[in-house]
């Protein structure tokens, strides 16, 4: 054994890797956790400045250290959550080397892992990779035939509307950071084209309460994968939008399409100084509402179902459809004043450093509930790594639990009667 071997190496410190730490910690198992960044980086750097989470506060709860603020029912900015990842890490005392970039991951000869890093060679018996399922900025190659004069930026370098020059913007990508990066522009009286695809919305009050409050009590977010009726597809599928700003509301794109944010269908093309669209427009933003509306009859079967008494709320009425063949066809840039495209076209993972075959045809890492087919490795942090409270301040406690009793039990250690509960 050489001085930089370790138990338990946790690649990533995030709230996943920060989480698993905790746990080691518990369980008296020495670790290092690696983070190649600052602490916080994906928030502090990776957020615009009016950024808020759109799950209540109660909601996050990360391992004992439940939030414990004023607002258990808003919503935390930007500077918030870092406080309190950082109020975490106090209390907790994670061993965190910031700054080390973990440059690849494979077995050893004889056993264990090696993991190459820009501090050295680490050997380790165990590692758990909780760096997430975002890494690359996912631009389409389509970006390329834009004209130079036009600012193009990821949604994750979005900042302010101020940083942006004069003109009108334009938004690709209407899952949760294109639809309220579009809003803050909107509400700092930019003009915006918002590119609308396929993503999902979500009511934010009905009945009396916050949305996330009754699919949290229908048990939504303990589904399990194999349970849900999409399967291993659903770690696929967008997110539903709203926002937690001014205290939390709904998205209704067609209200912002009232206001004057002009929406546009799915992008084919660009040619020529202009961009083209589909036909689709009026398509996407039924298929949405269905959604919305589907949330919304599920609550109410729950409540006649458990007998639960709750205020009424009309029906939802689309304030605005958009005229036969409205939001396709040809946008010519430079005559609408776009000087500005932000591309909230999500991510794509990068796990080309964890050399151990573990993953499937598209690059992604295979696993039951995090533990990988290859003993001794574990993933966490990963969009319904278990459920859909996985990778989110409000499962991801759970879900480190989990790996770290997983690995535990690997070693041939007994495995804590909570744990097997959590089972």
């Amino acid at each position: 054994m050489t001085s930089n071997h370790y138990p338990v190496l946790v690649i990533g410190g995030g709230q996943a890797g920060l989480s698993a730490s905790y746990f080691l910690k518990q369980r008296g198992i020495d670790h290092l956790v690696f983070e190649k960044n600052r602490r916080g980086h994906a928030w502090r750097e990776e957020r615009w400045d009016n950024f808020c989470l759109v799950t209540p506060n109660w909601q996050c709860q990360l391992p004992d250290f439940p939030y414990a603020g004023a607002d258990p029912f808003g919503f935390m900015k930007k500077d918030e959550i870092l406080a309190y990842l950082d109020a975490f890490i106090a209390r907790t005392e994670p061993p965190l080397r910031e700054g080390v970039a973990v440059t690849a991951l494979r077995q050893g000869a004889e056993g264990g892992f090696v993991v190459e890093t820009s501090d050295g060679t680490y050997t380790a018996d165990q590692v758990i990779v909780s760096v997430g399922g975002y890494h690359i900025p996912n631009i389409p190659r389509v970006a390329e035939r834009l004209p130079r004069e036009i600012l193009q930026i990821h949604s994750s370098r979005y900042r302010n509307s101020e940083a942006l020059p004069p003109g009108a913007v334009l938004v690709v990508g209407s899952g949760q950071s294109g639809c309220q990066i579009a809003e803050d522009l909107k509400i700092d009286g930019r003009k915006v084209h918002l590119c609308v695809g396929s993503a999902p919305r979500s009511p934010r009050r009905y009945r009396g309460r916050d949305a996330v409050e009754w699919l949290h009590d229908m048990g939504h977010y303990d589904l399990p994968v194999e349970r849900h009726p999409l399967g291993e597809k659903v770690r696929g599928k967008a997110n539903h939008y709203l926002t937690g700003r001014g205290g939390g509301r709904e998205i209704d794109l067609r209200r912002h399409a009232l206001e004057g944010m002009v929406l546009h269908g799915r992008l084919l093309d660009v040619a020529d100084g202009a961009m083209i669209f589909g036909d689709d427009l009026a398509a996407n933003l039924d298929a949405a509402d269905a959604t919305y509306n589907r949330i919304r009859e599920g609550i109410d079967a729950y409540l006649a179902e458990k007998g639960i008494a709750a205020p009424e709320d009309p029906p939802y009425v689309p304030v605005w459809h958009p005229a036969p063949g409205e939001g396709g066809g040809v946008l010519d840039l430079a005559a609408a004043g776009i000087s500005s495209v932000i591309w909230a076209t999500g991510f794509r993972p990068n796990f080309t450093w964890v050399e151990v075959p573990v993953f499937d045809g598209r690059g992604y890492p295979t696993h039951k509930r995090g533990v990988s087919s290859v003993p001794g490795l574990c993933f966490l942090g990963l969009p319904w790594l278990h459920t859909w409270g996985s990778g989110r301040f409000s499962g991801i406690a759970r879900d480190a639990a989990f790996v770290v009793e997983s690995l535990i039990e690997g070693r041939g250690e007994s495995v804590s009667p909570e744990a097997r509960r959590s089972a």
